[in-house]
């Protein structure tokens, strides 16, 4: 199935305030690979930003008044995503406000996206898998080893993009998300296919055993007088030193 990984920035919250949407990122995921293919536009809301909002994406009303308005995109984006699995980390709220986007410029008949997309709200598949425990996007980063050292402010495309490692992560365990075309193996008709993951043979040859000089274990021994310090206690490693 293609999916598409999508999210959004807004003016604010809620949408039944009025609230616009001021950026939309999407990413085309095919055969668990990226393809390459994706949907990115700042929009111009006609209305002011929530500050609050401002401090979480850093998109100003001045950044987007030369940006094109939601009418002017609407066809290129219900293209994009038509017919494809939509990958969504808090669904309901993006798909309302995109859907309130298509009330708006007098196109109904597009105005319910789950009729012509299959919405996954991967926000509710996480609460499912880890229930009791922090589900946001940077917590899912930070449980499944994805690298959003450069999500200082959230922004729609780069989320996307993290989501869409996440996404494959959560639901395959060891993915490539190289782009196609990279020089991985096809399936003979151009399209790129998830590279297998190669095992470990039963017999392998022992590794050499590099032991740690005096300057590491002083170095080491400063580090975990330093987590003491700080924990108010003994280190767990140095409580297992002082067993053995």
């Amino acid at each position: 199935m293609r999916r598409v990984v999508l999210d959004t920035e807004t003016t604010g919250m809620p949408v039944t305030d009025g609230h616009r949407v001021i950026e939309i990122g999407c990413v085309e995921v095919e055969g668990r690979r990226l393809t390459g293919r994706h949907f990115h536009v700042y929009l111009q809301p006609d209305r002011d930003i929530d500050e609050g909002a401002i401090a979480v994406h850093g998109i100003t009303s001045e950044y987007l008044k030369d940006k094109p308005r939601f009418k002017d995109v609407a066809d290129e984006f219900y293209e994009f995503i038509k017919g494809a699995q939509l990958i969504i980390h808090n669904a309901p709220f993006d798909v309302g406000f995109l859907n309130n986007e298509f009330v708006l410029i007098g196109q109904p008949e597009r105005s319910d996206i789950a009729s012509y997309c299959d919405v996954l709200d991967s926000l509710q598949m996480a609460r499912e898998r880890h229930p009791g425990q922090r589900n946001s996007l940077d917590a899912l980063c930070k449980r499944y080893g994805v690298d959003n050292s450069g999500r200082d402010l959230h922004g729609a495309l780069l989320d996307a993009e993290i989501l869409a490692d996440v996404y494959l992560t959560m639901t395959g365990g060891q993915t490539n998300l190289s782009l196609a075309g990279d020089g991985s193996e096809g399936d003979g008709n151009g399209r790129q296919q998830p590279t297998a993951i190669r095992r470990l043979p039963a017999e392998r040859p022992r590794g050499r055993v590099i032991r740690a000089d005096g300057e590491d274990l002083a170095a080491h021994a400063a580090r975990l007088a330093l987590i003491e310090k700080s924990a108010g206690g003994p280190s767990l490693w140095a409580q297992m030193e002082r067993k053995d």
